[in-house]
């Protein structure tokens, strides 16, 4: 990622945070668990951060309930307790959290709103997903549904419903389609974004507290880029 502001502890996009959870806004090249990469993570970002706000010694506690792809950006929640950790971790996993996705594309699909269903095969060598329009062997059922919001001239503004949680399953869904997002050159967009980003948004997430049990809506704002600064 280049010329991208990565986050620290000094300059994190808290969105929520209370004894239990902290919901950060993550920017593109972000990476939210360790990897090969040895890049510091998200999570060891958000811990720092605790560490300093909070004077805490020692090692800090913060569980991570799920992920977005790097060159993506928006809501990642993280457990800041034990006890929140499996009931987050439960939640995401039985699709009980809403969330929702902004895309910008280049290409208007055939219907301005629809459901997608495809059968998505992971090539783990490629670290890319398949999307198929019959199920194939070890295939996953992906369905999403979506809906263009704006006419940004030479794009489209899409907000996505993901009803499964399938890996890469928007960007290979749209590619599918006819629909690359900008800047994803592993699914079929022309170029890159300079920064190595794409134009794939986690917009809002609404679930109910684990501990709490009201519930929480949030809503990140867009990166500090031109074409997203137009959606809004």
């Amino acid at each position: 990622m280049h010329g991208k502001t990565i986050s620290n502890a000094g300059n994190l996009q808290i969105l929520y945070q209370d004894n239990h959870i902290i919901a950060i806004n993550k920017r593109p090249g972000d990476i939210v668990q360790g990897d090969k990469t040895g890049d510091t993570p998200l999570s060891e970002v958000v811990k720092e951060y605790l560490k300093l706000a909070y004077h805490k010694p020692g090692n800090v506690y913060l569980g991570v309930t799920h992920r977005l792809d790097r060159p993506t950006s928006g809501i990642v929640v993280f457990a800041k307790t034990s006890k929140a950790l499996p009931r987050l971790n439960k939640i995401f996993a039985e699709k009980e959290a809403k969330k929702t996705y902004w895309a910008i594309v280049k290409n208007l699909p055939e219907n301005e709103s629809g459901t997608l269903i495809h059968w998505l095969k992971r090539n783990t060598k490629q670290n890319k997903s398949y999307a198929h329009p019959n199920e194939v062997p070890d295939s996953k059922k992906a369905i999403l549904e979506y809906k263009i919001l704006k006419n940004l001239n030479r794009y489209y503004l899409m907000e996505i419903d993901l009803k499964t949680g399938r890996h890469h399953q928007i960007r290979a869904q749209l590619a599918a389609i006819g629909c690359p997002i900008k800047g994803d050159l592993k699914y079929g967009f022309g170029r890159s974004n300079p920064d190595g980003s794409i134009h794939l948004h986690a917009r809002s997430l609404s679930f109910i507290h684990p501990v709490k049990k009201e519930r929480v809506e949030l809503i990140a704002p867009v990166p500090e880029e031109t074409v997203w600064m137009a959606c809004t």
